[in-house]
């Protein structure tokens, strides 16, 4: 089944060149099955593109998903075009008395700035409460799941002094669980980050079980007993050149960053890098869409508590 999406949405566009199925409002309009409500807090710069991943991965699976965009403030984005904010992305205002079956929270830029200086800190942190009971599931991805482990469970922020970048290898816990359910005992996944998510710490200051974690990296995969709470700590929904164009950026702005691990051929920053993750990606989503959202949300949004 397909993902709803406005007609005249970029993605539209570039999800049927690559053959995944998608639906109008317009026609989706016609049709009496109920879809899954999905809300996406973009907090990522690049909207247009990080929009595009997410909704390439939450197409691939049997259900009908209707998507709206939400974004945490008004704000002029250097990276989007007004006009795109304006008329795809809702304020939290006008969406905050409604149910949703799932919810997605991405990532920010953020990762060395200490939470109380964030400028929508306060505004984030509510729509995170607000999630507790309007939302069948939540996925918080990168630094939103360090703000939301900060905000459920008071766990302070702890930052490293080098970025992980480049791609892990994650080993997989709990293999009977419907959410790790098909994952191979060892995947890659790509890591963009300066958080810090201890695999012991968690375990012990936290009731989330812990499905994927590495060595150095730490916890890449959580999620709370009922799984309303699903933390991913990696970015499954990157494109093969995300990474590289992250690295440009980085030496660009004078960050002295190390080339990305695991990422470019005979780690050659000239070569094209392959991107060995699409499969875990779309499985993890798939899972998460099904098992933690479809299977136990109401028909009835307003049943949900």
């Amino acid at each position: 089944m397909p993902i709803r999406i406005p007609d005249d949405l970029p993605a539209s566009s570039i999800l049927k060149s690559e053959n995944i199925f998608t639906m109008s409002e317009t026609r989706a309009s016609h049709q009496n099955i109920r879809p899954l409500r999905v809300l996406i807090l973009n907090l990522m710069p690049k909207k247009i593109e990080t929009e595009t991943q997410l909704m390439r991965l939450l197409s691939n699976t049997p259900l009908q998903v209707d998507i709206e965009l939400l974004r945490v403030d008004a704000r002029a984005s250097r990276n989007t075009p007004q006009k795109h904010l304006d008329k795809f992305y809702g304020d939290f205002e006008r969406i905050k008395e409604q149910k949703w079956d799932g919810f997605i929270i991405t990532g920010a830029p953020l990762g060395t700035i200490p939470f109380e200086n964030v400028y929508y800190w306060e505004k984030f942190t509510e729509i995170v409460e607000w999630s507790r009971h309007n939302v069948t599931s939540t996925l918080f991805l990168c630094w939103a799941a360090q703000a939301a482990l900060k905000i459920f469970y008071d766990l302070d922020k702890v930052t490293r002094d080098e970025k992980l970048s480049g791609i892990y290898p994650h080993k997989t816990h709990h293999h009977q669980h419907p959410l790790v359910r098909g994952f191979d005992d060892e995947f890659w996944a790509p890591l963009s980050r300066y958080a810090e998510f201890d695999s012991d710490k968690i375990k012990e200051k936290t009731d989330l079980t812990v499905f994927a974690d590495e060595e150095e990296a730490g916890v890449y995969l959580a999620a709370s007993p009922d799984c309303r709470q699903v933390y991913i700590t990696g970015h499954p929904e990157y494109d093969a050149t995300t990474l590289h164009n992250e690295y440009l950026r980085d030496l660009e702005e004078d960050l002295e960053p190390e080339l990305p691990i695991n990422y470019y051929p005979q780690d050659d920053e000239n070569l094209p890098p392959r991107a060995i993750w699409r499969s875990h990606g779309n499985l993890l989503y798939s899972n998460w869409l099904n098992y933690c959202v479809y299977q136990v949300t109401p028909y009835d949004l307003t049943d949900l508590t």
